[in-house]
């Protein structure tokens, strides 16, 4: 067997495991509720027993595993991981390549209603749209990738592995979009590969303040509301990137021995990074969408791999010191919650040549609003002169 091989991969989860899930969702030990309080101290209780009913009860795993194996689906071995992917080819011949990088919590099927308008724009109302032949990778240690089985799988070497897959795929040259961990891998491909990424799209990337007093007199007062939004949550709402960055097993255990608290942990963020507008994770997301990901970490088994991904980051001496300005054209898209890029922070450190603000969805996108993030990566891609 080559050691660049690519195999063909369908999923087929043992009734076992879902009856173990099962088992194990109705035999939780559920916490109390102190009277008055809400979604400011985590995820209610009452709303996590309800959700965890309908997804021992109601939730078709076989249903969501038919609709994934739909789509054409391979693993191959790049350094020594097994890398788990979607590849989608558009018919037509003027189709760009594109690799579509998930964040956390995410899998490669957040992009699932996104695959036939870039596949085939014609088809879905836009004749003259660019085309995408998709490249859907679940990230090293997520989802069918499978857990991690090294320490050192940081951002750079994350992104020198999707460029080793765009490379056996026969993509020399290509397109890269990403949002969460995905606006971290893909500018890291834009700049350790400038000579073979077209461009980079992302959403939910980080920015952060110069130091130079001329940029902080110059903010507008969406972007200083934009700055205190990041503040608070750096003081309020980044304790779980903390856990899973330094003590990444002690979170692993409970995650991977409770999926009533696998789904804790998931839905919570669900709630507080959506769209502000929407009450409830389900107002913003279909409810299967959500209990899809969340089941699809508990399935594989990679809650320790997933938590060292942070462990990874937050220990790469490199990911922070200063580096020269990325050169590949980059288009950003902002949305309304938990999305707090500055444009003038950005250009700093990025070639920005495509800026996009939208008033609805929020951190995910793909699963919100996928057709507001489709157009804007149309749009981004259709104007680079490639």
């Amino acid at each position: 067997m080559s050691s660049n091989e690519i195999r063909p991969f369908r999923i087929d989860i043992p009734q076992a495991d879902l009856d173990d899930l099962r088992n194990r969702l109705t035999r939780t030990r559920w916490i109390d509720e102190v009277p008055g309080t809400g979604w400011e101290r985590g995820v209610p209780t009452t709303y996590l027993r309800e959700l965890a009913g309908y997804w021992a009860e109601k939730f078709d795993w076989r249903a969501i595993e038919a609709e994934l194996n739909a789509r054409p689906q391979f693993t191959t071995t790049i350094d020594g991981q097994n890398l788990h992917f979607l590849h989608i080819r558009s018919e037509r011949e003027d189709a760009t390549p594109l690799l579509l990088i998930h964040g956390w919590p995410g899998t490669p099927a957040d992009f699932l209603d996104m695959i036939a308008p870039l596949t085939d724009p014609a088809a879905h109302g836009e004749p003259e749209a660019p085309a995408f032949h998709l490249v859907i990778p679940a990230l090293p240690g997520h989802g069918f990738s499978g857990p991690l089985t090294e320490t050192g799988w940081h951002d750079g070497r994350v992104a020198a592995a999707l460029a080793e897959l765009m490379t056996r795929l026969g993509y020399e040259r290509f397109g890269v979009h990403g949002g969460d961990h995905g606006a971290f891998v893909a500018p890291r491909l834009g700049r350790d590969f400038p000579e073979r990424v077209l461009g980079v799209h992302v959403n939910a990337l980080v920015t952060f303040p110069t130091g130079d007093p001329a940029d902080m007199a110059a903010l507008t007062e969406a972007e200083r509301a934009r700055l205190a939004a990041m503040k608070q949550f750096q003081d309020d709402g980044s304790a779980y990137m903390n856990l899973a960055g330094s003590r990444p097993n002690t979170l692993a255990q409970l995650l991977a021995d409770s999926p009533a608290g696998q789904l804790g942990w998931i839905v919570e963020k669900y709630q507080a990074w959506t769209d502000a507008s929407r009450e409830l994770p389900e107002d913003a997301i279909d409810r299967d969408k959500i209990l899809t990901t969340v089941a699809i970490y508990w399935l594989t088994e990679t809650a320790r791999s997933v938590a060292d991904y942070y462990y990874e980051r937050f220990h790469d001496h490199t990911m922070f010191a200063p580096k020269p300005r990325g050169t590949v054209p980059t288009g950003v898209a902002v949305f309304t919650t938990a999305d707090f890029a500055i444009r003038r922070f950005a250009e700093k450190a990025h070639n920005i040549v495509h800026w996009s603000e939208f008033y609805s969805g929020g951190h995910f996108p793909a699963l919100e609003v996928p057709e507001l993030l489709t157009g804007d990566i149309r749009e981004f891609f259709a104007a680079l002169d490639n």
